[in-house]
């Protein structure tokens, strides 16, 4: 029989609603029996003893709250009689202690993965396209049609039949009659990418982006790129370069740059360019799969659409894989700042060295100041949605949010655009916005992201697979084109959150080695929206 209500932490002071309640209904959590005072919907907390107002409200052991008007024992938290308060924080007061889980099983596990000259090994291996500036993103979009068309047998331009005369070893670009859907390479994926920046903002906003781009072409899944230059823009070809130079000083990939206004017409561009891309995709097909360990996965951990079940399935999933791919030798980055407001204490504590700790409250205060001038706060993060399924206040969203992040030593902090270069917990400074976040995690270095939702989102990524774990059964059942694992039978007691992070693990080593196709990729979802520092949350 299914529980109806569970306290996370025993020093709470909210239960958690596992079912709908209804106003007069009696249950029992741990030996005591609490009267529902109002309707309480699935998702959604009630308080365990009365509260008076600016009592704190206690959820998975720490403060997520305040309350705004006097609460009964047995009544729901709303906006309206709850405030968000989270802890302050200064620094390190303790070192925690970390054991290990088991991993004998997963030694000596393998995945079948794209080898770079560098070390990394990517789970895709992809031919990226991007501009440096907006100014680019028509000529990109046109090169878009062009390779997809033809890679795909889709007719039919003029530039199209150049590329097909290439495919074809054929001097006249004449149309050949192919099975539609019938791929020319076998071996790689041709994505493009497109934007709103690299001139007009600010400077430091297109050196941002500068970095980011960079990141994206060392990330492993990426066997090489065409990049397009206006020519008088801000993010200038050398800044662009500087930024691959210092992410990786011995890069090998080939790296196939055009200036529109050193290049002539535009027909004579893209002309170059067709050309120049298909021999080098061409060589690029050459990469096989070949076995790697699974400690060279690189998983970026996310939410979005988060629900008032989010941290206690499938955010605890992803934080006990966390652990096994820490135990492993493998890295994870745990990502998005202003969700984990209020939980600032215990990933100081958890940090190796002392010096990270300070960064990582540096870089939180950093944040805050500048949504605060912008007429915000962290207390503003929960979005209508969150707020309807529970998350109430940022910091009892953030509680949740950060049981991705298991519970192992934090071995570095990076600030938006750094490259990962530890195994273990990794923290990185990104916005909660699901896209930027998604676009800053595959540019820091994930090969894969993990990506939480209670509410569901289609959200996906140019070059890397972008896995949909829900927290319902609910919401798998009724958006299954969007979810790939659902972890709802944790909230029905089906299963624990040890088990379910040993069949993610296994599911994700299928998504690496291309045996499973995530639903964001047959959706085709390939979202990029790069950060514009200090206006999103």
């Amino acid at each position: 029989m299914q529980k109806k209500v569970l306290k996370v932490n025993p020093n709470d002071n909210v239960a958690v609603a596992l079912v709908d309640l209804v106003q007069g209904e009696t249950v029992t959590l741990g030996g005591l029996t609490y009267e529902i005072i109002k309707d309480t919907k699935a998702k959604h907390k009630f308080v365990t003893e009365d509260l008076a107002v600016d009592d704190s409200i206690i959820m998975y052991g720490v403060l997520v709250g305040k309350a705004s008007q006097p609460i009964q024992k047995g009544e729901v938290i709303t906006t309206e009689n709850v405030k968000h308060q989270s802890a302050k924080v200064e620094g390190k007061t303790e070192t925690t202690l970390w054991t290990a889980p088991n991993v004998d099983k997963w030694k000596g596990q393998t995945f079948m993965g794209y080898h770079r000259e560098d070390g990394q090994v990517g789970t895709e291996n992809v031919w990226l396209f991007f501009p440096l500036v907006f100014c680019e993103n028509r000529n990109v979009e046109i090169l878009k049609d062009i390779f997809e068309k033809e890679l795909l047998f889709e007719k039919v331009t003029k530039h199209q039949l150049l590329l097909r005369s290439l495919i074809n070893n054929s001097e006249t670009e004449t149309a050949v009659e192919e099975e539609q859907n019938s791929r020319v390479f076998k071996n790689i994926e041709v994505k493009f990418i497109t934007h709103q920046g690299g001139c007009g903002g600010i400077r430091q906003d297109a050196e941002a982006l500068g970095r980011l781009l960079a990141g994206y072409v060392n990330n492993p899944n990426v066997a090489g790129a065409t990049v397009l230059s206006l020519g008088c823009q801000n993010l200038q070809v050398q800044i662009f370069k500087d930024a691959l130079e210092k992410i990786s000083p011995n890069n090998k990939k080939p790296i196939i740059v055009y200036e529109q206004q050193k290049s002539g017409t535009v027909d004579e561009m893209l002309s170059g360019i067709i050309k120049d891309s298909y021999e080098a995709i061409k060589k690029a097909n050459e990469i096989e799969r070949k076995p790697a360990p699974i400690s060279k996965l690189v998983l970026g951990l996310e939410c979005g659409g988060s629900d008032g079940f989010s941290g206690i399935s499938a955010n605890p999933v992803l934080g006990q894989l966390s652990d096994l791919m820490a135990g492993i030798g493998g890295a994870t980055i745990l990502s998005e700042f202003p969700e984990l407001c209020g939980v600032e204490q215990e990933l100081v504590n958890r940090c190796v060295n002392e010096k990270d700790a300070e960064r990582f409250l540096q870089l939180m205060k950093d944040f805050e100041k500048s949504v605060v001038a912008a007429g915000s706060g962290f207390d503003m993060n929960p979005s209508p949605g969150n707020i309807k399924d529970g998350l109430i206040t940022d910091a009892m969203k953030s509680a949740g949010a950060a049981k991705k992040g298991g519970s192992s030593p934090v071995n570095d902090v990076l600030d938006f655009t750094e490259y990962i270069k530890n195994p273990g917990l990794n923290l990185l400074c990104t916005p909660g916005n699901d896209v930027e976040c998604t676009t800053a995690l595959v540019g820091s270095g994930s090969n894969i992201v993990l990506f939480t939702t209670g509410l569901g989102t289609p959200t996906g990524n140019p070059v890397v697979p972008v896995v949909k774990i829900s927290s319902n059964t609910s919401l798998s059942e009724r958006m299954p084109d969007i979810i790939d694992f659902n972890t709802g039978d944790v909230i029905t007691g089906e299963k624990t959150i040890d088990e379910k992070a040993e069949e993610l693990l296994e599911f994700i080593i299928k998504v690496a080695s291309g045996e499973v196709k995530t639903k964001a990729a047959i959706l085709n979802q390939n979202d990029f929206i790069p950060w514009r520092r200090g206006v999103s949350l």
